[in-house]
């Protein structure tokens, strides 16, 4: 009773001013839980402070006129869906002060399912179908399900036109409340009550007085046969019955179908769940009077013989003022980002899908650049490009492009095969990948084209091999005496001289108890070396920009053509040695597939003198050396083609974007701008490798599908257990809450 007195205090010192606390409802039966509340409250509360902590219950039409309400002060706080909370943060100017938490697994997250009658559906058949959708905009029946069908191209979305139109043309008929009038179809199925007076008219409204809205509403809608499919979130499904569960089954993305009880693994992703918004100056009053009936009446209580916070069967509904499913609210501090709220794939999601409305900005195309060569020729790319806008931005690494798209600060980068593997770890999705040399043009020729931009099997992609080059006068070097030598490498994590090369140095070390972390492998197993991106003695060697006087220290060792010894090109300038003529290498581990070009160009672009492909012989994993020629049959293992990476949401602009560039500045000799050359801004493979001949189309693949299971399988067991190796990509102003509460949606991280 002592703790009760203390909380009412609290609450009185807060309240004194006479105001009550005003919760904004949805619906007739919200009104009669709230009023019980207020009831509940009063009876607990000394005689002498009811008149100050009352609940005042507004009833409000729909969701927005909830948010208005509060904005105008005429409530004070209500209980929303994630995608209404990201609009009321970010165009109503509220504040998020707690979440609703369902589980100890997914915490405040929800899985997003698709529902259809047992046997008549699946989701690649979709196109055509009658839907219902628990509300516009909203975390499981909008945003995620879109954005899944907008990654597989199912969706064509030109962002001139609202996407709800292209909803509407995707679907036969829809219900999904709170759409709005501009596209008529997506609310043809709903039953709320149509009427020109705008209290009385509940039609296709986020409210409870709409029969279908809500994810109890969408499954309802499939129930009684209105729709063929139903999108909602599985806290619905969680309490389904046996006959539900007989009739009904989950669509899972790779076209099969599960039982409803298997929605962790049946599901097309998973988003923030319900949170509480207020107005900014109302925060610290909103959080201790959450907190306090919370104490109250919560799941642990004290009162909740009086009255259950979250139950809602006594007043004939469910998910009355909040999720029935909520198990306690985490109460948040002040002034949180919304990314830091809701996860920042989701909020990426959003900004995709529009949610901050129409912009100059979404038919923009930002590429992330990772030295100042790539700057120079994606700036002229921007100005040969007679399509979308072409924005650059320059980033230090392929790592930190990678955050940055997942923040949406950029949109696409094309990525190595080690950094396809981290980027799809962290949520993004291929759109292309390159294909080389001559077999793309017959394989080219005999596939299905869409425009300039080919729909090509990864079976079919020409190989890269990753090679290990010594020059031929030192024939006392070979593959298995590597260790102590001076080492030359691409860059860090690079396919060739970082994955592949554990398998035949480090890896090779059968009583190194440490091998497990190559990172710090590689720093015993050389004596010294340049690998970009890396530290200690693999930076040793590295030079940065020799040219540039000020920059020499700057960017020496940096992830970037920036470091002259990046890159293939790199790797071979560190072998012969600098332009001096000081050699700083033993051995080079790079690519095959330009490694004719990059010797030659060692004399055109002055760098070294007099080299041919003669001076170099290639280390063979049997200990034998071989002509550079002979890459075929002696190289360290194929590497999965280049990718470009993007988010989600954006695959079918960048792809639309790449097919327009590649129709129009593809290979063509007579273009003053070509995508797959280099050599005008001075170094090779910038953007594109310099040997891509076409871009296939990828968007239909997974990154684990382009990786190949052999490569994936060795990149799973290298960052799984390489302690100094781990990336981690979680921003600065995450990790605080990111290591308090973790979250089902990873800010880019491994652990």
């Amino acid at each position: 009773m002592k703790t009760v007195i203390l909380i009412v205090l609290i609450i009185f010192t807060l309240l004194s001013s006479g105001k009550k606390f005003r919760w904004c409802t949805l619906s007739d039966l919200e009104q009669r839980k709230c009023a019980e509340l207020s009831k509940a409250l009063m009876a607990v509360l000394p005689l002498a402070v009811n008149s100050f902590a009352r609940i005042s219950c507004i009833r409000a039409h729909n969701t927005y006129d909830c948010i208005d309400k509060i904005r105008v002060n005429k409530a004070d706080a209500a209980s929303l869906d994630a995608g209404d909370v990201y609009s009321a943060v970010k165009l109503y100017g509220l504040t998020v002060v707690a979440k609703e938490v369902y589980d100890q697994v997914t915490g405040n997250c929800v899985f997003a399912v698709a529902i259809a009658k047992r046997g008549t559906l699946d989701i690649q058949r979709l196109r055509g179908a009658r839907s219902c959708h628990n509300g516009a905009r909203w975390t499981s029946g909008w945003n995620i399900p879109l954005g899944f069908l907008l990654a597989r191209n199912d969706l064509s979305w030109d962002e001139a036109q609202p996407l709800s139109q292209v909803i509407s043309e995707y679907f036969n008929a829809s219900c999904i409340p709170g759409v709005g009038v501009a596209a008529p179809r997506l609310c043809a199925l709903c039953q709320g009550q149509k009427s020109y007076v705008r209290d009385k008219n509940h039609f296709c409204e986020t409210s409870s007085n709409e029969p279908f809205y809500d994810s109890e509403g969408a499954f309802r809608c499939l129930k009684n046969g209105v729709a063929d499919v139903a999108f909602l979130d599985h806290l619905t499904i969680t309490s389904a019955t046996d006959s539900e569960q007989q009739e009904y089954e989950l669509l899972c993305p790779d076209g099969t179908t599960a039982e409803l009880t298997e929605y962790s693994t049946c599901n097309l992703g998973k988003g923030p769940g319900r949170g509480i918004v207020t107005r900014h100056n109302f925060q610290k009053i909103t959080n201790k009077f959450l907190s306090m009936i919370q104490r109250l009446f919560g799941r642990k209580g004290k009162e909740r013989a009086r009255f259950e916070l979250f139950t809602s069967g006594p007043f004939g509904g469910k998910n009355l003022l909040f999720r029935d499913a909520t198990q306690h609210l985490q109460l948040l501090e002040d002034q949180l980002e919304i990314a830091y709220v809701l996860g920042l794939d989701y909020v990426a999601l959003l900004k995709g899908l529009g949610h901050e409305g129409s912009s100059l900005d979404n038919s923009v195309v930002r590429w992330c650049c990772i030295s100042d060569a790539e700057l120079r020729k994606c700036e002229e790319w921007a100005l040969s490009i007679k399509s979308d806008p072409l924005v650059c931005v320059q980033a230090t690494s392929m790592t930190k492009c990678i955050e940055m798209i997942k923040s949406s600060e950029a949109d696409a980068v094309t990525l190595d095969a080690t950094h396809v593997y981290i980027a799809g770890r962290c949520g993004l999705v291929p759109v292309a990948v390159e294909c080389y040399g001559g077999d793309c043009v017959p394989a080219a020729e005999s596939t299905e084209k869409s425009g300039k931009l080919i729909h090509l099997k990864h079976k079919a992609l020409p190989p890269v091999y990753a090679v290990a080059l010594a020059k031929k006068n030192t024939k006392q070097i070979n593959i298995h005496n590597l260790k102590g030598k001076r080492s030359c490498h691409s860059h860090l994590y690079s396919p060739g001289g970082w994955l592949i090369l554990s398998r035949y140095t480090v890896g090779a070390l059968k009583n190194d108890t440490e091998i497990c972390d190559i990172g710090s492998a590689y720093q015993n197993y050389f004596w010294k070396g340049c690998m970009p991106g890396a530290d200690g003695n693999l930076c040793k060697v590295c030079i940065g920009d020799s040219e540039v006087e000020g920059a020499r220290i700057s960017s020496r060792c940096a992830a970037g053509h920036n470091e002259h010894y990046y890159g293939n090109m790199g790797a071979l300038r560190c072998l012969v040695g600098n332009p001096s003529g000081r050699s700083f290498g033993d051995v080079a581990f790079l690519e095959h597939s330009n490694l004719l070009q990059n010797i030659q160009n060692l004399d055109s672009s002055g760098w070294a003198k007099g080299y041919t492909p003669i001076d170099f012989e290639l280390l063979c994993p049997d200990g034998t050396r071989a002509a550079v020629t002979e890459w075929a049959g002696c190289n360290l293992g194929p590497i999965p083609p280049s990718t470009v990476m993007t988010r989600p949401v954006t695959v079918t602009k960048i792809y639309d974007f790449l097919m327009k560039s590649q129709e129009s500045l593809g290979s063509k000799l007579d273009s003053e701008f070509n995508l797959f050359q280099s050599w005008k801004y001075g170094e090779s493979d910038l953007l594109f490798k310099d040997t891509t001949q076409y871009l296939v189309h990828a968007s239909h693949m997974s990154y684990q599908d382009i990786l190949g299971v052999s490569f994936f399988q060795l990149a799973e067991s290298v960052f799984n257990c390489t302690p100094a190796g781990k990336v981690k990509f979680l921003i600065v102003r995450y990790r605080k809450m990111q290591s308090r509460q973790p979250s089902v949606h990873s800010y880019c991280r491994f652990i």
